[in-house]
């Protein structure tokens, strides 16, 4: 089963396991750095509970998905016209403040994060923040039908290493908030030089 089968097929389980979780507390450090008419992209918006908040906020939100039944569901939840897409296809350019790939990147193979990282690079405006979760660790591995791609702190600062400009604002470990997870999390909320 490839990742995105993963999703089409339990999209309404991932909802429910992940719709209602409390983000607030990752959300600030983000939001503290852009201004106030700030125009976001949710790239990986899942649920589209991000996207959600972010637009109740009064931000100007756009969100991509890969998954057809998660951008289904997601556009309904927000209001908002999900774009089916890879994050492999971002092709915008100083278009964003601010990118949110929460627990999104994590899919993406390991030897394609350098690519996919410069194309958010290029999608953020000068001075734009981007926020990215990984799970805590060293692997590439693939549990209960999905590929995972884990990071820590020097393996995102190789990453990172590899695009011109680029300042890391906060890197911290959190443990997962749904009530039946102990796993740790890498947050990167980093800045594309003005």
């Amino acid at each position: 089963m490839k990742t995105i089968d993963y999703y089409n097929q339990y999209a309404d389980q991932f909802l429910q396991a992940t719709l209602y979780v409390d983000m607030e507390s990752l959300y600030q450090p983000f939001l503290a750095e852009l201004p106030d008419s700030a125009r976001i992209l949710d790239l990986g918006c899942g649920s589209g509970r991000d996207t959600l908040a972010f637009k109740n906020k009064g931000y100007q939100v756009d969100a991509t998905d890969y998954s057809e039944v998660l951008v289904e569901r997601a556009s309904q939840l927000t209001g908002i016209a999900v774009q089916q897409q890879s994050f492999y296809e971002l092709d915008m350019h100083d278009v964003y403040d601010g990118v949110w790939a929460c627990a999104s990147l994590l899919h993406c193979a390991r030897n394609r994060l350098p690519n996919v990282l410069k194309r958010i690079h290029a999608a953020l405006r000068r001075g734009g923040v981007c926020y990215m979760s990984f799970k805590y660790g060293t692997a590439d591995r693939v549990k209960g039908g999905r590929a995972f791609t884990d990071l820590n702190e020097e393996q995102a600062q190789e990453l990172l290493d590899q695009l011109n400009g680029v300042r890391v604002l906060k890197q911290w470990i959190t443990v997962d908030q749904r009530p039946d997870r102990q796993e740790k999390w890498l947050n990167v909320l980093w800045k594309k030089h003005a």
